[in-house]
């Protein structure tokens, strides 16, 4: 690309040469960071988030993931909890020490959602929802922000460029898979951005394979290559019985095979450099 024509200033590496680092409470995202964000895709009730809260605390996760409001392609399809849904995610987050991480559906649940939330996820569908991106640019809140379905790098690096403009530069770019005319998985997901973002942003980057490919068994090696490609950290879906789930149990892991996945993780962060969020030392499972 010419570095003249970029419509994008503040998100690109000649505005900002050294990596953004967006820190949390109880851990950090960018900059030889790798952090795993996981959880369900979907609160359901109070028992399942402080099960599975339980569980990530064991492995010493820090950040917890888990839809309140879901935005779902059928209006026949689960929702989500809601307002109780996020009030039970802070709950479940306090007692294990961890940072919350949900979406944000439409600009008037901003400050309710930012009330429980550590960081405010901008979902796929609403990548271009400009009236929300102008408010999240005004809140003191990072945002993760997944590329659309169908967008390309320059309208996502114009989506995030929007959050930095309006006044917050903690921004989190995450990479969920695109549309392309593949239906053996969900999405195609697209690595090969990672080390393009890399290359043109500042903002870290992470990998979402759970929705990227929607199969369970496709989860581990996408995270690998996720990290080799130089992923700043991944955001997985675990349920303590997927199976029952009310969201996306096909592409959940079930508890055992997360825990395998922490291991391989560690493995690798060690031969890419990675410095671990997690710290599998410690492990208490």
């Amino acid at each position: 690309m010419d570095k003249k024509r970029k419509p994008y200033q503040l998100v690109s590496r000649e505005w900002k040469s050294e990596d953004t680092i967006v820190k949390l409470k109880h851990g950090h995202i960018g900059s030889g960071h790798f952090s795993v964000i996981a959880g369900p895709c979907a609160i359901e009730n109070e028992d399942q988030i402080f099960t599975i809260c339980e569980f990530l605390s064991k492995l010493n996760i820090k950040l917890l993931r888990g839809g309140a409001y879901k935005p779902r392609t059928s209006p026949y399809s689960f929702q989500g909890l809601k307002k109780e849904g996020l009030m039970l995610m802070r709950q479940a987050a306090d007692k294990y020490n961890m940072d919350v991480v949900t979406e944000v559906m439409d600009t008037n649940l901003v400050d309710e959602v930012a009330q429980y939330a550590d960081v405010l996820q901008v979902g796929t569908r609403n990548m271009q929802n400009y009236q929300l991106l102008r408010a999240l640019s005004k809140i003191n809140k990072p945002v993760l922000l997944k590329r659309g379905m169908s967008s390309t790098l320059e309208e996502w690096l114009l989506a995030a460029e929007y959050i930095l403009s309006g006044g917050n530069d903690q921004v989190i770019l995450c990479e969920r898979g695109i549309r392309t005319f593949e239906t053996a998985t969900r999405n195609t997901l697209d690595l090969s951005i990672v080390p393009l973002v890399k290359s043109l942003s500042h903002l870290p980057i992470i990998v979402d394979p759970s929705q990227g490919t929607g199969i369970r068994e496709l989860i581990a090696p996408m995270s690998l290559a996720a990290m080799a490609a130089g992923a700043d950290g991944l955001m997985l879906e675990v349920h303590n019985h997927p199976e029952e789930a009310l969201s996306d149990g096909a592409q959940s892991l079930y508890f055992d095979q997360f825990k395998d996945l922490i291991y391989r993780l560690q493995e690798a962060g060690t031969f890419f450099g990675k410095t671990l969020d997690f710290n599998t030392e410690k492990i208490l499972i």
